[in-house]
């Protein structure tokens, strides 16, 4: 099987561990190897979180720059934080929602324009599917449920070893029982995100 490898950008707090965890669990449901590593930042704060799932027979969960196959970004500037594990085949997939950090918050810089942030990183990357993932969540049921969106747009790529129906059922398995039905309504949504 080939390596592919995932790397997912957020703020903390978007749910940025139990998507990796759906991909992970929905890969072993699936009988692929997979290898799982993150970053947690200062995330009680609203500091960065990485996942890096990497499927298949690696040595390593590790991602070094220009090595990832999908970059999934749940904030526009985390998204461009991260373009540098990006190359020319790199699928992009972005939320435009931003959540600004607290120096923009507050006035001190300012936020960029996304049309800006989205040129930076087609300079890089191969595609990119942008759309408020936010909104969608909205729509579902729950702004939380961003997270379950962005996985939807990932596996709309066609690019994940996993199938749609390996993450359905991880989320009805692995997802508090209150919000299935939710994540599976937000996971559709996402899914009908074509790159």
């Amino acid at each position: 099987m080939k390596v592919t490898r995932v790397m997912i950008v957020a703020v903390g707090g978007q749910g940025n561990l139990l998507a990796a965890k759906v991909l992970g669990e929905a890969a072993l449901l699936a009988g692929i190897e997979v290898r799982m590593s993150e970053i947690h930042g200062m995330a009680q704060r609203g500091g960065v979180v990485e996942s890096a799932i990497v499927f298949g027979g690696a040595r390593s969960s590790l991602i070094a720059d220009g090595e990832a196959d999908i970059l999934a970004g749940f904030e526009p500037l985390e998204t461009l934080r991260a373009v540098a594990k990006c190359n020319k085949n790199t699928v992009v997939i972005t939320s435009t929602a931003p959540l600004p950090p607290f120096a923009a918050a507050v006035g001190k810089v300012a936020y960029p324009d996304f049309s800006s942030v989205q040129k930076q990183i087609l300079n890089v990357a191969g595609s990119l599917t942008a759309f408020d993932a936010a909104e969608l969540a909205r729509e579902a049921g729950n702004v939380m449920a961003v997270n379950m969106v962005i996985l939807g747009a990932m596996a709309a790529t066609r690019r994940l070893p996993v199938s749609e129906e390996h993450i359905r059922e991880t989320i009805r398995l692995k997802t508090r029982q209150n919000f299935v039905e939710t994540n599976l309504k937000a996971f559709e949504l996402g899914l009908s995100q074509k790159s």
